[in-house]
């Protein structure tokens, strides 16, 4: 029996680049750059695998193994990512079925073996312009095409002014121009026109500020765990001053 080959080359066969991108394109659902703007990052003391503790940071967060069958520390997976995303589009989870979040940028050179620095890093994984929510099965896309996570970069560019700074996408970083002229680029990307995006309402902004409350109040209350510092670090990045209220993104 004759092997399948690359399933994307299989793919590319019935699905060119231009059609995986014009899917994209009608159904992505984007965050204003008012909400950007506003809140830039929501979760600054969560990263993807960082450790999950108790509501009030006082006691680690511990579930079986179903390998072992002991009880392990539990790392964080994409929760927070997909509750900021959630509210920033001015959703609730029941209103989103087979929809999902989707990280822009990662460190590609090691997609397959390290995992992904980016969402480790705590200014970037609840990053509003650094994720998008499509339809589940366009993720796989996403998950498999270096050219649909060029493309997608691009247009966060395009749409928020925005460009990740972690050192691993340095080289990702310099490519933008070569995806923004690629022939499947969408050409709405292109006139600044994104279909998806959902405007910045009332209740968006109030659920903004709710999140800024919660953060005062863990940086002044939450148990010991309570990745301060890091919280800290992350906020001056984005220069976001608690004591003032001050928010304004990069």
């Amino acid at each position: 029996m004759t092997p399948p080959g690359d399933g994307l080359a299989a793919l590319q066969q019935v699905l060119d680049l231009g059609q995986i991108m014009q899917a994209i394109e009608r159904t992505a659902l984007w965050v204003s750059p008012d909400t950007f703007r506003l809140l830039p990052v929501w979760y600054p003391e969560h990263a993807r695998r960082a450790y999950v503790y108790k509501g009030d940071w006082s006691e680690p967060l511990r579930t079986r193994s179903r390998g072992t069958g002991h009880d392990e520390r539990t790392p964080e997976g994409n929760v927070y990512a997909n509750r900021a995303l959630t509210a920033a589009l001015g959703l609730t989870a029941r209103q989103r079925p087979n929809w999902s979040c989707c990280h822009i940028w990662s460190a590609d050179a090691r997609w397959a073996g390290a995992g992904n620095a980016v969402a480790q890093d705590r200014r970037y994984f609840t990053c509003l312009a650094n994720m998008v929510l499509l339809p589940t099965p366009l993720k796989a896309f996403t998950d498999a095409m270096p050219e649909v996570r060029g493309m997608l970069r691009a247009g966060a560019r395009r749409l928020y002014g925005w460009v990740c700074e972690h050192p691993d996408t340095a080289a990702e970083a310099d490519r933008l121009d070569e995806w923004e002229a690629a022939v499947a680029y969408p050409r709405s990307w292109a006139r600044g026109d994104f279909p998806g995006v959902r405007d910045l309402t009332p209740d968006i902004r109030a659920a903004a500020d709710r999140r800024l409350d919660a953060l005062r109040r863990d940086l002044a209350q939450a148990g010991p765990y309570y990745p301060r510092e890091e919280v800290r670090s992350a906020l001056a990045y984005w220069r976001l001053n608690l004591e003032t209220s001050e928010r304004r993104a990069r």
